[in-house]
């Protein structure tokens, strides 16, 4: 069964039809060539012709003659002679294409087309779209599926069970769509995510950027993994790599860390103050794109439950177009600022509120940011304890309510 993937089809359906180019990028594997499928599916409802889709996937051997712009676009050019209308381009993994910004320059000069394009490299297709296509395509980050894209997902396959159920499911397997084509059998999609994990990393990483020792970038996502949501510097790897007599520089550090996030596989999160509202630059947070490629890592996805939760709301609001901080108040974090438009949102995240302590600690921080905008405190608790305005609401209601 497809998942519908109706948050992103509302955002690109706008668009359709129009001259500007869509971009649709995202991790390896997170469902951007079925997202392609979706799209053609709604164009044939809308009555366009199946022969006016067009469509090549670059990482596909057959198509090796096509990967350079010239050759790409006379290809295109004579598939479209004898077609009436409207003509419409799926291009897969376009950053396959030697020169391929001029490629989809010249079909919008030439032809009544209506281009889509996926890649899985964001520093490679941003620094060459805006150079030729500045003002002229629109972005469109894929992730892969939230919790309720999963239960959708794991009820086709497994009938009447409950959000908790599928939740602890979510929990260890994370979200990458072709595990439900393995029944979500632990075992193979263990290996599968293992196979994720190492296609983002030798292809995506290493292939692009020719670096020349894998295992101590392994080693570095290593760390980075086991500890998403943990304050660390460059330094702290640095110093981490050498007690495992590693030998690397922190200047190695930050461009490898720069590579694992264009690839989509890392996200890097700023700290602000909410005071003065200035950026703190010393050390950072990163979380991964998919807690299921860190089980398969690291392990111990629910023995760093908190993590998980943490790195699970984090991807979500991401999925929600918010733009996503750490707050720092009074020497005090707040887990997530997320702004989107004139909205705002101040977030902490729990696993249990087990203690008064544990309480206290979570609502104090919020109780002093002095606006009006919305505070969640998100726990797995199922006993509401929201007062004094803040919000508490359970984890898996908040990520299964339709927009927030």
């Amino acid at each position: 069964m497809l998942v519908k993937r109706e948050l992103y089809l509302q955002k690109i359906k706008p668009f359709i039809g129009t001259d500007l180019v869509k971009v649709i990028t995202g991790i390896r594997r997170c469902g951007k060539s079925t997202l392609l499928e979706l799209i053609k599916e709604q164009l044939l409802l809308d009555g366009v012709n199946q022969e006016n889709l067009i469509s090549f996937n670059f990482e596909d051997l057959n198509n090796i003659a096509l990967t350079d712009a010239l050759p790409l676009f006379n290809k295109l050019k004579e598939l479209t002679q004898n077609l009436q209308g409207k003509v419409y381009f799926f291009l897969d993994e376009i950053q396959e294409v030697k020169d391929f910004e001029k490629c989809i320059e010249s079909l919008r000069l030439n032809l009544d087309c209506d281009i889509y394009i996926t890649g899985s490299n964001a520093k490679l297709l941003s620094s060459e779209i805006s150079t030729y296509l500045a003002g002229r395509y629109v972005e469109f980050v894929i992730y892969p599926f939230s919790f309720l894209e999963f239960k959708q997902s794991y009820l086709a396959e497994f009938k009447e069970l409950s959000d908790k159920e599928i939740f602890n499911k979510y929990l260890n397997l994370g979200g990458m769509p072709y595990l439900q084509r393995l029944h979500f059998d632990e075992d193979p999609c263990k290996q599968y995510l293992n196979d994720c994990f190492n296609a983002v990393v030798l292809k995506d990483i290493v292939g692009r950027y020719k670096l020349r020792n894998y295992e101590l970038l392994n080693r570095l996502l290593t760390y980075v993994f086991a500890n998403i949501g943990n304050i660390f510097s460059a330094n702290s790897i640095t110093k981490f790599l050498k007690n495992e007599k590693r030998s690397i520089t922190i200047d190695t550090v930050i461009n490898h860390l720069q590579y694992c996030s264009s690839t989509y596989l890392l996200y890097k999160v700023p700290r602000q103050s909410t005071n003065g509202k200035q950026l703190l630059s010393t050390n950072e947070k990163y979380y991964v794109v998919d807690h299921g490629l860190r089980q398969a890592l690291v392990g111990g996805n629910l023995k760093d439950i908190n993590q998980i939760l943490e790195n699970i709301v984090f991807v979500e609001l991401l999925r929600r177009g918010y733009q996503v901080q750490v707050g720092a108040v009074q020497q005090q974090e707040i887990d997530f600022i997320a702004t989107k438009q004139d909205k705002k949102l101040y977030i902490q995240v729990c696993y249990l509120l087990a203690s008064e302590e544990t309480i206290d600690r979570e609502f104090s921080v919020l109780k002093e940011v002095h606006d009006n905008f919305p505070k969640y405190v998100l726990s797995l608790d199922e006993i509401n304890l929201s007062h004094d305005g803040i919000i508490h609401q359970n984890i898996i209601e908040f990520l299964s309510t339709d927009s927030f």
